[in-house]
């Protein structure tokens, strides 16, 4: 299903590669049919269709790797990027197997690899190389399976709130009642692991408290950011809304979004707008079976503090030509002005996006202002915040206030405190702790995002603040130093840590470059997904080692706010403290520390995969 809160990656995974886990069933290529439009049966092989299509896919030019032995997904990429140079799109390694396969952007740099990898020695093994067939499409592989069950039975297709809103059948004290244990569970789970990891962590383990569920203060209507996907419904009409299942699980059915609890009147208004004009225009809604049509989906972002509301429309353009773009943005223009002379809300913002295949090193589909404000504005902590198109902001805006508050009362800064926000966003948080704090500087990855976030200290008269833009773990280090540098000598260093990261988690390089800044003694950890969350809950908390320098953090407290009502989500933040330094001789036995030192290799192998394969 369509992810409902889905931000810009800020953990500094290098997108140009994506890496990918293959389940146990996946097709191997001994096992998939030749690309000649025919599957094993002789019929038409449509799962394989996409391969004709006149757009690039990487699979065309796949290589499989055989012999490797155990390794880690981290050190083969090293491998193929570093040593060989080779320039990968795609690696998908499978679990616990002997074998991966490398997609490549030419037959040349495909050549190539099999030429080089073919005989090669790594590890201790010498490496096969051969060509890979494609991978089948989903969809199809999905629809060929139950063309041929003779008696299947029709399963119930979900409906729109069952999708989105699964809970929104339950009184809210019962939802908060079911998160709540939910959370606790979660959270015994992960200390009692985190006790088989680090034995030494036993002690502040046992002192772990959990503070519940905080309600939201408002329960329905409250997200400010909703991305709708233009599509037809089970009649066949083409419907603006949230899509009732996954595309890789054979279904593109798009249900409207009218009956959705969460939703605002404003982003329904705008769903159910943007629907007319699909409707009436030339241009094509898109159909991913085939990779057809044009109209594509819908961002809406909308201020309850304004009444501002920002459209960002979603273009297929790969089958436009420039003439007919530019003929989509006009009517998209003249459409919303026509619209807003007795339309109950405004389109305050109009944005075109373009919404296509993404080139190499390309990390978001870029946008380009059609009409009207370039921002729209809301409140959080008394504080006023620009936002735009594609940078982060809490979904739930009343929600925040608590939210911060708490992240707040938990680590308590005072006047000589400096702190460090990692993945910053527009600044919400950073310049919500400012008042509580000496200094405050924060990092985040994509730019306009920076660029709000030092607009909106300047327009709320906040001048402690700092912004800087890049990856996380490329920039932790040297806000650590600038905050040694600006502290009066001989005045003890208080300096805080607060990461809010997108819902894969941070990557294990920026847990490394928070690890190893032994200025840092308390973490602020707030968490969308905390399932997701849990692996870097283990990488702060583990014995040091070779790959995480610096003393452990361990967890202290914690309380979850609901910043989803109606969904199975709920938003935890976690105060870590670092364990202080002890003597040689009071840590672990020789022997146990030689075990970790061994089995560092594993850990990182596996902390990469898992960080790739979720990003």
């Amino acid at each position: 299903m369509e992810c409902l809160n889905a931000e810009i990656p800020a953990d500094g995974v290098d997108k140009s590669i994506e890496v990918e886990k293959i389940a146990e069933n996946a097709v191997k290529p001994d096992e998939t049919p030749e690309r000649n439009g025919k599957d094993e049966a002789g019929k038409p092989g449509e799962e394989y269709a996409y391969l004709e299509r006149n757009e690039f896919t990487s699979e065309i030019f796949k290589v499989e790797v055989k012999n490797m032995g155990y390794f880690g997904i981290g050190e083969f990429k090293k491998l193929l990027r570093n040593t060989l140079k080779f320039d990968v799109t795609k690696i998908k390694a499978p679990t616990r197997k002997e074998f991966a396969f490398v997609c490549f952007r030419s037959q040349e740099d495909q050549q190539r690899a099999l030429e080089t990898l073919h005989g090669y020695k790594w590890k201790g093994k010498v490496l096969k190389a051969q060509v890979a067939k494609a991978s089948a499409d989903p969809l199809q592989k999905k629809r060929a399976a139950e063309d041929q069950e003779s008696e299947r039975k029709p399963k119930k297709q979900r409906t729109a709130v069952e999708a989105t809103c699964p809970l929104s059948h339950i009184a809210y004290d019962q939802q908060l009642k079911q998160k709540s244990e939910e959370m606790a569970a979660l959270l015994a789970k992960y200390t009692q692991e985190l006790k088989k990891v680090n034995p030494r962590a036993k002690a502040n383990l046992d002192k772990f408290q959990f503070h519940g569920v905080l309600p939201s203060p408002t329960v329905n209507g409250y997200r400010n950011k909703n991305e709708f996907t233009v599509g037809k419904n089970s009649a066949g009409e083409v419907v603006v809304g949230f899509r009732l299942g996954c595309y890789s699980d054979g279904s593109v059915e798009v249900a409207e979004v009218a009956d959705l609890p969460h939703l605002p009147e404003q982003a329904k208004w705008a769903a159910h707008s943007f629907q007319d004009l699909v409707r009436r225009s030339k241009f094509l809604p898109f159909n991913p079976d085939g990779n057809v049509g044009h109209f594509r989906q819908l961002m809406v972002r909308c201020s309850s503090a304004t009444g501002e509301l920002m459209l960002v429309a979603g273009i297929y353009s790969s089958n436009l030509s420039e003439d007919e773009q530019v003929e989509l943005k006009q009517e998209l223009k003249s459409f919303y002005e026509e619209l807003a002379k007795d339309a109950p809300y405004k389109c305050t913002s109009l944005y075109y996006q373009d919404v296509k295949h993404r080139e190499a090193g390309q990390t978001i589909n870029p946008v380009e202002h059609i009409s009207g404000s370039t921002h729209i504005t809301d409140t959080i902590q008394g504080l006023q915040f620009r936002i735009s198109p594609l940078a982060f902001f809490q979904i739930n805006t009343e929600g925040a206030n608590v939210l911060y508050q708490k992240a707040i009362d938990l680590v308590a800064p005072t006047e000589d405190t400096t702190m460090l926000d990692i993945c910053c966003g527009t600044g919400t948080i950073t310049l919500a702790f400012a008042k509580h704090c000496k200094k405050v500087m924060g990092v985040e990855i994509v730019p306009d995002a920076i660029k709000d976030a030092e607009f909106n200290a300047e327009a709320n008269g906040i001048k402690n603040a700092k912004f800087f833009t890049g990856n996380a773990d490329d920039f932790i280090k040297s806000m650590v130093r600038e905050a040694l540098y600006d502290q009066e000598p001989g005045k003890p260093l208080d300096l805080i840590a607060v990461v809010d990261p997108p819902r894969a988690g941070l990557h294990h390089r920026s847990i490394a470059a928070i690890r190893s800044a032994d200025a840092v003694n308390r973490l602020v950890y707030v968490s969308c997904n905390p399932h997701s969350a849990k692996r870097n809950f283990i990488e702060l908390a583990r014995p040091e080692s070779k790959q995480y320098k610096g003393e452990p953090f361990y967890p202290k407290s914690a309380v979850a706010v609901d910043m989803f009502p109606h969904t199975m989500h709920t938003e935890l933040v976690i105060l870590f403290e670092r364990e202080p330094k002890t003597k040689v001789d009071e840590k672990s036995p020789p022997e146990k520390g030689a075990a970790q030192s061994k089995s560092e290799g594993t850990e990182e192998a596996i902390s990469e995969q898992i960080t790739a394969s979720e990003t």
